[in-house]
């Protein structure tokens, strides 16, 4: 006797729809899992013969064979629990099996029968849709999640009794087991620039990186304002799109960072790990398949690393692919995981291990080679990928507030919808997306000479060269030109060689 349902698994974002195939035959009573599990998933033999008995139905005493195909995916984690248990009984005959066959199930087992919340729910049901499974069975605790996903019949469940009384089972529950509705986060008010005083350069730099996606340093002494500006990125972007809403949101679902009675992620996320993270933390990793680190949680958002040259190099450098192809591939011996790792880096750093090497540098207690080693922990490759570098002063007593966020917001609106309207024909969005060869056949040969002259006296490298023409037409979107002048590229070498 065999019984069929479906689940989904998850490598990174894509969503992999599997048959779960139960055989129960005559035999030694035995429980085996094969269709390579890893340990999570093998140890669902037990939770799923407890979550069964304590749902009042009898388990099969003889000898139970679950396949998960393919056989060749690697599989992990508790969500085929459901699934299992489902295809077991209707192997059983215990509950409808032409019912349980159209089904795509989800959940974790507790002990209790309860069906638990798991992670990832959003593209696992994606996945399912885009499959043409519409109907799927869900965690009540992530309804709401898979709610989000067009075109799926999402039921609830609060424990396995229900699923399988709807299945034509004599289930009950040893005890009622409820479910408590999630209460909706309120939106938090992002922080607004009007509260930075003075910086009229750092202000402009902002304002530019958010118009083109660039990445950018801040560097000045401590108390400068380099982390108010920072947090006040966001704060000036525009709300993502729906591709990208539902993008973010799956990455932070399967990070288990989600609300989702607050509904898709549309404001543009900030991420700001401590300088003590690890590789791993950063891009991402993890036994078995690797899990999304703060790269990715940020896409399409801003990494803020504070107190940058407080990172270790090894760190630091693994940035060096995302920021390039904007996303994070990462190798281990069960395949490949791809996580998106589309982000705006912005650095923060003191211009010395004590900060105050300002000026004339007379409150700097430290010694010339300690500023060499602190400042030497940037590497050369990761700097020449950081468009704007700008000096943060120390704070005046004269500073005065600026705009607040709100005004910057609308031009940097009006900067990316010219540069949306110039690039949509070769899907770009907007100026730090576009390669290097495309703008340099675009842009004027007398706006294109005072880059060729710092590249000849060193200044600028191939790779910067194409950074500060992409800094250029972020400035003339601004401006509202229609191409970059000299005065343009003057002024985007200006930002790009504020800190040398």
């Amino acid at each position: 006797m065999i019984g069929r349902c479906r689940s989904v698994v998850l490598t990174g974002l894509a969503g992999h729809v599997i048959d779960v195939e139960a055989h129960v035959a005559r035999g030694l009573p035995a429980f085996t899992i094969v269709g390579l599990p890893d340990a999570s998933l093998a140890e669902a033999k037990d939770r799923v013969r407890a979550a069964v008995a304590s749902s009042g139905v009898e388990w099969p005493r003889q000898r139970i064979t679950v396949n998960l195909s393919p056989a060749s995916l690697p599989k992990s984690g508790p969500a085929t629990d459901l699934a299992i248990a489902v295809a077991v009984l209707a192997a059983a005959r215990e509950v409808d099996a032409t019912r349980a066959a159209g089904l795509v199930l989800l959940g974790e087992l507790g002990l209790d029968g309860r069906v638990r919340p798991v992670r990832g729910v959003l593209p696992a049901v994606a996945a399912a849709v885009a499959a043409g499974h519409r109907r799927v069975v869900v965690p009540a605790g992530n309804a709401d999640e898979a709610a989000l996903v067009a075109g799926a019949a999402v039921t609830g469940a609060v424990a396995l009794a229900a699923v399988l009384r709807a299945l034509g089972a004599d289930a009950h529950a040893e005890s009622e087991v409820t479910v408590r509705a999630p209460a909706g986060t309120p939106p938090e008010v992002p922080p607004d620039l009007e509260d930075v005083r003075g910086q009229d350069d750092a202000r402009l730099a902002l304002e530019v990186a958010a118009a083109g996606g660039h990445h950018l340093l801040l560097m000045g002494p401590p108390g400068a304002g380099k982390t108010m500006l920072a947090e006040r990125l966001p704060g000036v972007l525009p709300d993502l799109d729906d591709d990208e809403a539902v993008r973010v949101t799956a990455v932070r679902s399967l990070a288990g960072a989600f609300d989702a009675a607050s509904g898709l992620v549309r404001r543009p996320p900030f991420e700001a790990p401590h300088h003590t993270a690890s590789a791993a933390a950063i891009v991402g990793g993890g036994s078995g398949l690797a899990r999304p680190g703060a790269v990715s949680l940020a896409h399409a958002g801003v990494l803020f690393l504070d107190e940058a040259p407080e990172f270790p190099t090894r760190v630091l450098d693994t940035l060096r692919q995302p920021l390039e192809r904007g996303e994070i591939v990462l190798h281990r011996a069960h395949g490949a995981t791809r996580y998106p790792a589309r982000f705006q880096l912005v650095l923060a750093a003191n211009p010395c291990p004590c900060g105050m090497f300002v000026g004339t540098g007379e409150g700097c207690s430290c010694k010339a080679d300690a500023r060499r080693r602190y400042l030497g922990r940037l590497s050369g490759p990761l700097l020449d990928r950081i468009d704007i570098r700008v000096h943060v002063p120390p704070a005046s007593r004269a500073d005065r507030p600026g705009e607040g966020s709100a005004a910057v917001a609308a031009r940097v609106a009006r900067a990316r919808a010219a540069a949306a309207a110039r690039l949509a024909p070769h899907g770009w969005r907007v100026s730090a997306e576009v390669p290097g060869p495309w703008l340099r056949q675009v842009t004027s040969r007398a706006a294109c000479a005072g880059l060729w002259h710092a590249v000849d006296r060193g200044a600028l490298s191939a790779r910067g060269f194409d950074r500060a023409l992409r800094l250029a037409w972020t400035l003339a979107d601004l401006e509202g030109a229609g191409s970059p002048r000299t005065d343009h590229v003057a002024q985007a070498l200006g930002l790009r060689e504020g800190v040398r």
